[in-house]
C-alpha cells in the first residue's frame, strides 16, 4: 500500500478537501479481486467510474496464483473479473462509465487461442500484446452488451501513447532510453481522463 499512500497523500496535498480510500488490490489473484470488490460493494451504495488501468509488461516467465500467464491473467483477466464483480453496482449508477486502458501494442496481436498462456513457448512482447488486444476485445464486447441491454452503463477505451513510467523496467535498453524519448506519465493520462469524464462519448470509442 505504500505507493498508494504516497498518491492518496499527494491528491490530499493539491485538494485539502478530497475524500480518498485505498483498496487492497492484487490483479493478479483471483481471490484478491473478489474480496477487494466485496470490500468496495459493502463501502460503496454507487460506483460513478471504474478505470482499468493496472497492468505488468515484458516480464520474464510467470504464472500469476491461478496458473495464468502473468500479463494476461493480470492485464485481462484481473480487469475481467474485477469489472463482473462490481458490475451489478455500475448498473445501478445512472451513466456510470467503464474505462478499460489497453496500447497500441494491440496491433501485434493476435489472440494465440490455442496457446492463451504461451506454455510451449513464451515471447513477451507478443505476450503483453495479447493482453491490450484483449483488453480492447472485452471493451468493445461490454460496450455491445450494455447497449443491447438497455443498461445507461457505458464503456470506453484508451491508450496513453509511448509515456515515460515505469511500467517497462524489465525491458532492459529501452527502460534506459525510456526517459528521454517518452512523454511525461501525466500527458500519457489526459487520455485515459477524456475516455473517462468526457459527456460526449456515447461509448465504444477508443
Amino acid at each position: 500500500l505504500g505507493k498508494g499512500e504516497t498518491a492518496g497523500g499527494e491528491i490530499k496535498r493539491r485538494t485539502p478537501n478530497a475524500d480518498v480510500a485505498l483498496q487492497q488490490l492484487d490483479l493478479s489473484s483471483l481471490a484478491s479481486v473478489r474480496t477487494a470488490a466485496d470490500e468496495l460493494r459493502a463501502a460503496y451504495p454507487r460506483i460513478d467510474l471504474l478505470i482499468n488501468n493496472a497492468g505488468v509488461m515484458y516480464p520474464p516467465k510467470q504464472t500469476t496464483a491461478d496458473g495464468f500467464e502473468l500479463q494476461f491473467g493480470t492485464n485481462h483477466l484481473g480487469h475481467f473479473a474485477l469489472t463482473g464483480h462490481l458490475l451489478p453496482r455500475l448498473l445501478e449508477t445512472e451513466h456510470s462509465r467503464g474505462t478499460v486502458v489497453s496500447s497500441n501494442a494491440h496491433k501485434m496481436g493476435p489472440i494465440e487461442f490455442d496457446d492463451l498462456h504461451w506454455e510451449r513457448s513464451y515471447r513477451p512482447w507478443k505476450a503483453y500484446a495479447q493482453s491490450k488486444l484483449a483488453n480492447l476485445l472485452f471493451a468493445f464486447e461490454l460496450q455491445r452488451r450494455l447497449v443491447d441491454g438497455g443498461h445507461t452503463t457505458r464503456c470506453t477505451a484508451s491508450h496513453p501513447g509511448y509515456a515515460a513510467t515505469n511500467l517497462m523496467k524489465t525491458t532492459g535498453f529501452i527502460r534506459m532510453v525510456n526517459p528521454f524519448v517518452g512523454q511525461p506519465a501525466e500527458d500519457g493520462a489526459l487520455t485515459t481522463l477524456r475516455a473517462a469524464t468526457e459527456l460526449a462519448l456515447n461509448g465504444g470509442e477508443y
